[in-house]
């Protein structure tokens, strides 16, 4: 049917034109480099994590910490072992962390944790001794260098800063691997030339730092939606912040393995996206227009919360209701050869341009990936397929309300190994 062809080129043109700007971060990122940044004299912070049951890496990610380029004496270390049924908070202790145990079945997510934490922090009088919060997850491994590159990116007048993600696993498999370019592509071809064009950068969950007068301004963490790093990037934006971004401070995370675990993952990424685009998309949409300073940013933070779920559903949609309405009320059948030309015009179109992104952040990124040759070029074949499976989750996310449930780790690897198992 032509309708059918018509509405798909329609949609076509219009996923384009919401994300036309990005053909600019991508020309920026290969073709601008940013000026180092000096010397800059050290300053006191905190290290914060959250953790459930993370007993088998929290003790690398400590070592890490203290085996930092960065006076040992001006990093702290504090752990809220949430809900902990294992020896995270032995394990932590022993590393030399300071340890809260939090038990609270009512109030579960990584938000309630951090806002918990900090609550600890000020009751214990040690909040005003830091200049800023670095905010890690357990399982990361952190290059020696990090703090104090952050530091560098701090003392130039940032108060948000995002770091680049890495990957402990990227060649475990093709659901690793997908995680890890997908996070390195955010990191090198949004995040940098979003620095280097003086618009925000987006947080993404770990590896960052904030002032202590963020912290102090927003009243400790009330951002409690399934991805509240999205939610604390919209409102900061939104309330003026500039999130800068630091690609010399590298952190190593460990990606999901199993589909299953993946699956429920990204559902409750998605469903927190539809969570913070109901919370802040009038806002975001007013600032486009109305905002002081910050215009481009709510564009920017709106089309990376929006449009790819609903253009993609309504595809989906659309071809699915316009395929039975030729059935059942026009009783023509051969739609559905129509249909089949379409969704193979549509994969072909996604496969062919995921794989763009992926060849493109794959060699850039080569050298800073632990993984050998034959498995890196494998895992880009597949990357498209991982990146489409977010089609049923984005559809599931519509009707599912996912609780916060915490990921296994157990790639229990220092940074030496890491680079030696290359």
């Amino acid at each position: 049917m032509e309708f059918l062809t018509r509405i798909n080129d329609f949609l076509s043109v219009l996923f384009c034109a919401s994300f036309a700007y990005q053909i600019v971060y991508l020309v920026v990122a290969l073709l601008k480099r940013a000026k180092p940044l000096p010397p800059a004299a050290p300053r006191r912070y905190a290290a914060i994590l959250c953790a459930r049951n993370e007993e088998a890496v929290i003790g690398n990610l400590i070592d890490s910490i203290h085996a930092q380029k960065y006076p040992a004496g001006l990093v702290d270390v504090y752990v809220c072992a949430d809900n902990c049924t294992d020896g995270t908070a032995q394990i932590a202790r022993g590393r030399g962390a300071t340890v809260f145990e939090r038990f609270d079945a009512l109030h579960i997510g990584k938000g309630y944790a951090l806002d918990f934490l900090f609550e600890q922090l000020r009751a214990t009088g040690v909040f005003s001794r830091y200049d800023g919060f670095f905010f890690f997850d357990a399982d990361n491994l952190l290059h020696e260098d990090f703090i104090a590159e952050m530091n560098k990116c701090f003392a130039a007048g940032n108060r948000i800063i995002t770091s680049y993600r890495n990957s402990k696993n990227f060649g475990d498999n093709w659901i690793s691997a997908g995680y890890s370019l997908w996070f390195l592509r955010d990191a090198q071809y949004m995040n940098r030339p979003r620095m280097l064009l003086k618009t925000s950068s987006a947080v993404g969950g770990t590896g960052f730092l904030v002032a202590r007068e963020v912290i102090e301004k927003n009243g400790g963490w009330p951002f409690h939606l399934l991805t509240e790093d999205t939610e604390f990037t919209i409102e900061s934006v939104l309330s003026g912040e500039f999130i800068a971004y630091c690609g010399n401070a590298i952190l190593y995370d460990e990606q999901p393995t199993r589909f299953r675990q993946s699956w429920h993952q990204r559902l409750r990424w998605s469903r927190g996206y539809l969570q913070v685009l109901r919370k802040y998309g009038r806002r975001l949409v007013s600032g486009m227009f109305c905002g002081k300073g910050h215009r481009f940013a709510c564009f920017d933070m709106l089309m990376a919360i929006l449009p790819a779920i609903v253009l993609t559903l309504a595809c989906a949609f659309l071809n699915a209701g316009g395929a039975l309405y030729s059935i059942l009320v026009l009783h023509n059948p051969a739609v559905l050869g129509t249909l089949g030309v379409e969704l193979l015009r549509w994969f072909g179109g996604m496969y062919a341009m995921l794989f763009a992104t992926g060849t493109i952040t794959l060699a850039s990124e080569w050298k800073r990936i632990y993984c050998g040759a034959f498995r890196k070029v494998f895992f880009l074949f597949t990357f498209p397929l991982f990146m489409m499976t977010y089609l049923p989750i984005s559809v599931a996310a519509l009707f599912y309300k996912p609780q916060w449930k915490p990921i296994r780790h157990s790639v229990s690897k220092t940074l030496a190994e890491l680079k030696d198992a290359a």
